[in-house]
């Protein structure tokens, strides 16, 4: 009987993009596959069984699909968290830190209530600046963030520390070393 695959075996890396030096670990190879998604919601479901949930926040872009699967499995609401400028309607912003400059994100200011619990969500945590700033966006509205769940951890990058520092419970299915 063949080894049975993880979610990992189903994650591709591609070298060098976008630019020299970076492995980078693209989950559409991983959303592509019927059985390699479900195997990943699911697991990415597996903590919070039993746990009240109200809303699940995805951070832009490839958190939108995790987020979307992970609400609909759990019959919740869904909350994105967008670059700044793609929301319509009221919003709030908060801007962060990337490695070659400045990013805003932004929320609808009327997406959650005060005191709803909020799972967070993303396919990749690398230096953590986007699920920060989502996480403050969440936290202005009032929500209470129960956790933060992605499917590739980059733990020499630095995101979990400044997530835990935050006083956030972090969940990831598979971790790479290096960039």
């Amino acid at each position: 009987m063949p080894p049975s695959k993880t979610v990992q075996d189903y994650i591709r890396t591609i070298e060098n993009f976008p630019h020299e030096g970076i492995m980078f670990r693209d989950v559409t190879t991983l959303f592509a596959d019927p059985r390699g998604f479900r195997m990943a919601i699911d697991q990415m479901l597996h903590p919070y069984a039993g746990r009240r949930i109200d809303k699940v926040v995805g951070l832009e872009a490839r958190g939108f699909i995790l987020g979307g699967a992970i609400a609909h499995q759990l019959s919740v609401g869904f909350v994105p968290i967008r670059k700044k400028g793609k929301l319509p309607g009221k919003t709030i912003s908060q801007d962060y830190t990337l490695e070659y400059g400045q990013a805003t994100v932004e929320i609808h200011d009327d997406a959650i209530e005060a005191g709803e619990t909020i799972l967070v969500v993303d396919d990749l945590l690398a230096t953590g600046g986007t699920a920060a700033a989502g996480i403050k966006l969440i936290e202005k509205l009032g929500g209470k963030i129960m956790s933060c769940a992605f499917i590739i951890d980059l733990p020499d990058l630095g995101g979990r520390k400044l997530l835990e520092d935050m006083g956030m419970d972090v969940h990831a299915l598979c971790a790479f070393d290096g960039e």
